[in-house]
């Protein structure tokens, strides 16, 4: 079979290699879509913190089941799945708590380990979630919603809550969907006009707010919310210039959710955190209680997830997926790969 691996950053291979064998409590599964996240994109560009080379890529992703044992799951070979791509120990002070998602050894699949850009894998069945019939494009779209759904949850997001999101990327993007669902008025923000332009438009969000230059963002935020700041913001970037705007843009006891993955220090007034009451949250990878209600939310037609897609590749194009999306990240929004 083939696997995609960057061996280092700008360097993406096609190889051959043996077909996985499934242990015990393992299934073999066919691979049929996969997203190339902003993380991998990351890898690729060699600016994302957690990674380590080479490595095979990619944990979004859906996929066919073609052997599995006997599981009080339900799952069977031919049904069409998505996976939890979280490692978790099982034993540390985190698990114990449940906190699964935020293992303080966690191993995300193509991040601290091997990921699904290969043709078969092998998943642990408690890993492997039912598709309740959804396709298989869109099944790769659950994991990165997740993400988002996550950190909307940790802030707590009610109807009427103004908030704002920067960040147009898919996890940005999904994040407004997640709020707007929640009766939430919603707001998203980039520097990159093109994206946010689609980003706005296509989900039917509230407003939008062209990151520019400081001056020109603290005039929108003002006169958007009257001069009160934003009850939630969350950042979806990434990079400390975006979470210092979230700070600012945040109203006095307002609600501030960080989901971006960055590698620079940010050198901030940490008093403002005092001064404006601000309730600050971390948030990291999802658990499979939001895969589980998000593959319903799906199902019933409350969200269209296709929509973030703007790019497709069959698999043997990786390599100019890769050097493509890091060249028109500006305006390309989710990026597939055909399997």
């Amino acid at each position: 079979m083939k696997q995609i691996i960057i061996n280092n950053p700008g360097e993406v291979e096609i190889q051959e290699v043996e077909m996985p064998t499934p242990k015990k409590g393992e299934a073999l599964i066919k691979i049929l879509y996969g997203g190339i996240c902003g993380s991998d994109l990351g890898t690729y560009r060699g600016t994302f913190a957690y990674v380590s080379y080479p490595r095979i890529p990619g944990h979004e992703f859906s996929a066919e089941i073609i052997e599995i044992e006997e599981n009080d799951n339900g799952l069977k070979p031919g049904m069409i799945v998505t996976c939890n791509p979280y490692f978790n120990c099982t034993t540390c002070y985190s698990c114990e708590r449940g906190l699964v998602n935020c293992c303080t050894t966690n191993q995300t699949m193509g991040v601290q380990r091997e990921g699904a850009f290969a043709q078969y894998i092998t998943m642990p069945i408690d890993r492997i979630y039912d598709g309740q019939g959804l396709s298989a494009k869109t099944l790769a779209l659950i994991e990165p919603f997740c993400i988002s759904y996550h950190g909307v949850s940790r802030a707590d997001v009610k109807a009427g809550d103004k908030v704002l999101v920067i960040g147009a990327g898919t996890i940005g993007v999904l994040a407004a969907v997640a709020a707007k669902a929640l009766g939430a008025e919603v707001y998203i923000s980039d520097v990159a006009e093109q994206k946010l332009e689609y980003a706005y438009k296509e989900f039917e969000l509230d407003g939008k707010l062209l990151n520019d230059s400081p001056e020109s963002f603290e005039k929108q935020i003002s006169e958007i919310t009257k001069g009160n700041g934003f009850d939630v913001t969350i950042e979806a970037v990434g990079l400390p210039s975006t979470f210092q705007n979230c700070i600012d843009a945040a109203a006095f006891g307002g609600r501030v959710v960080l989901i971006g993955v960055g590698k620079k220090n940010l050198d901030f007034n940490f008093t403002m955190i005092q001064k404006k009451e601000l309730n600050v949250f971390g948030s990291r990878n999802a658990l499979k209680k939001d895969f589980l209600e998000l593959i319903d939310i799906v199902k019933e037609g409350k969200v269209n997830l296709n929509k973030v897609v703007t790019n497709t590749y069959k698999f043997d194009d990786a390599p100019r997926a890769f050097e493509e999306f890091d060249k028109n990240a500006a305006s390309m929004l989710k990026v597939l790969l055909e399997f």
